[in-house]
């Protein structure tokens, strides 16, 4: 089944739900890699974890607990079947889709997994993932209208409630209302008291498609079983917008053989893409965001 992806509803809303992603013949063993995963980070044999009480990159080992799994294709975690995904038919053409770019000119970038924490209810802050919170409305203007060279997704493999946005944010400054309650490093203590925020509740299959820098943020239930694949992809005609908020996650592992050795065909020339952004750009880009 081919999934129906409405471009024209992405680029005015900012996001897309769109089902199918996801072959039936795969999905148990996504959801089965999932379980490594998790059961490999949660006991302390896979370090890279998104940690409770930190929000964005660089993450530390400051509370045990953690909110998502980092660089879920790297070849120590010893599970393929993220990159098979990553590349599969169903969701490049989804992909290609939505950033209206040829096949040779996909980059690939982050793939991720976000779970729920054990210990603590979590949740991050209203922000926009490449611009600050404490931009200017004229800083936002400028910085919204050169990110249209890449995706974001959450594919959910058990219902997800976690994603709250603001539809139109990823082509319009904030409000006042609304920078009044994206200034600081505070998480919400009710989302939807955003001015327009919604909700998003996927179902396991689904996939939100968003622009990231849309106006969101992010809540985590402890007690609510959560595996959603979480990455980004990008289109070469960007060029070098993207390197910070994509090479801020530390990706020194895939230009390594022993990665690409793994690759299909297609998934080589992406990483290629990814390489050359990286080869391209000079110094210490920082970071996105503060914690």
């Amino acid at each position: 089944m081919t999934a129906a992806v409405d471009k024209a509803l992405y680029d005015e809303q900012g996001y897309i739900v769109v089902p199918n992603l996801i072959p039936p013949e795969t999905f148990e063993a996504l959801r089965e890699a999932c379980d490594h995963a998790i059961a490999k980070t949660r006991t302390g044999s896979w370090p890279h974890r998104r940690t409770v009480g930190r929000q964005f990159p660089p993450f530390d080992d400051s509370n045990p607990d953690s909110w998502g799994i980092q660089h879920i294709m790297h070849p120590d975690l010893e599970e393929p079947i993220f990159a098979d995904w990553y590349t599969s038919d169903a969701f490049i053409n989804a992909s290609k889709e939505l950033l209206q770019c040829n096949e040779d000119e996909l980059q690939m970038e982050l793939f991720n997994l976000l779970i729920n924490p054990l210990e603590h209810d979590f949740a991050l802050r209203w922000h926009r993932d490449d611009v600050r919170e404490n931009a200017t409305a004229e800083e936002e203007i400028v910085a919204l209208g050169v990110w249209t060279h890449g995706v974001q997704w959450n594919t959910a493999l058990y219902e997800d409630s976690c994603l709250y946005l603001v539809p139109k944010t990823h082509k319009i400054p904030r409000t006042e209302p609304q920078r009044a309650q994206s200034m600081t490093q505070a998480p919400p203590e009710n989302p939807l008291d955003m001015p327009g925020a919604i909700q998003i509740t996927l179902q396991p299959g689904e996939t939100a498609f968003y622009n990231n820098n849309i106006l969101h943020c992010g809540a985590y239930n402890s007690k609510k079983r959560r595996a959603t694949l979480h990455g980004c992809m990008g289109d070469t005609r960007g060029g070098s917008t993207r390197a910070k908020n994509v090479l801020q996650h530390g990706l020194l592992w895939m230009t390594e053989d022993r990665f690409r050795n793994r690759l299909n065909e297609r998934g080589k020339r992406m990483l290629q893409a990814l390489i050359d952004m990286k080869e391209g750009v000079k110094g210490d880009l920082g970071y996105s965001q503060v914690n």
